[in-house]
């Protein structure tokens, strides 16, 4: 029985890294240097601008050829032509910085927030008991549905634009933060109180490590919804900005200049979400 049971012994080679791998569930050298292509910030730079290219190019092709009248899809030389125009003006530029302002305030502010409530109710049964269920229902109400209330107490200032684009990243942040921190792993947080870990100690050494990517991964869905929630409050009392932009260029049958708003809007809601991008790199460093 034993010379058979020898007889089917397998001899793994000397170079045989690619089984050891498999054995011990780390990745395959194949598989681990494709991963490696794909995380090149260069490559994914060229692939991520493959498909916005494409859409360009049929872009051109369809405006040019006739296929789309132009008083409803503008060639792309007329939408940067109308940014020219504009900006010569010196009007593209007071636009953008007033709505990168307002949002980046209201971001702010609507987030902080939501760090201090999801904190209150992920680790208090208290909190959670008395906020949670109205939180719920506030979250179920539409973003326009606050905008008359918030012009009859604010009027049609800054504070009113400000203060709805906080409500929109709040929720996202304390929804994601305050759920995650609900589910941090009980064992982790025993063996920091055997270590005689309390309160913002605890917090600050465990739980929030444990939270770091719902955090962002909270900031980010936040800082979406500002750009979201900054057109809704722009379009219906704002003199200035990339959404008084959009609803004059409405008003005066301007397709370029909407078309050019609309495509300020996806480059500046990209070029925030890059830099919280940097940040977590950097959290992640920091706390994990």
């Amino acid at each position: 029985m034993s010379a058979s049971l020898a007889d089917q012994r397998v001899t793994v080679p000397a170079d045989s890294d690619d089984a050891r791998a498999f054995a011990s569930g780390r990745p395959r050298r194949a598989d681990a240097a494709s991963r490696g292509i794909w995380d090149r910030t260069g490559v994914r730079i060229v692939a991520g601008a493959l498909l916005p290219a494409v859409i360009l190019v049929i872009w051109h092709v369809v405006t040019t050829s006739g296929l789309v009248p132009a008083y409803r899809l503008p060639t792309p030389e007329s939408v940067f032509r109308a940014g020219v125009e504009l900006a010569e003006r010196g009007q593209l530029w007071t636009h953008i910085a007033i709505s990168v302002q307002r949002v980046l305030l209201g971001f702010a502010i609507g987030s902080l927030i939501g760090l201090v409530i999801a904190a209150v109710v992920g680790l208090s049964k208290l909190g959670d008991v008395l906020l949670s269920p109205t939180l719920a229902a506030l979250r179920a109400v539409p973003s326009l549905a606050w905008v008359p209330l918030l012009i009859l107490w604010m009027q049609i200032g800054e504070e009113s634009k400000v203060t709805l684009i906080a409500i929109g990243a709040f929720f996202p942040v304390y929804t994601t933060v305050a759920d995650a921190l609900r589910h941090v792993d009980p064992h982790l947080v025993e063996a920091g109180r055997s270590f005689s870990l309390r309160g913002w100690s605890l917090f600050r050494t465990v739980q929030l490590p444990a939270v770091i990517p719902s955090v962002i991964s909270g900031l980010r869905l936040a800082l979406a919804q500002s750009w979201l929630f900054l057109v809704a409050a722009e379009l219906i009392a704002s003199s200035m900005g990339l959404g008084f932009l959009l609803d004059d260029s409405q008003n005066n049958g301007r397709v370029d200049r909407i078309l050019l708003a609309i495509v300020l809007l996806a480059l500046l809601g990209t070029l925030t979400n890059t830099i919280l991008g940097l940040i977590e790199k950097y959290l992640l460093r920091r706390w994990t």
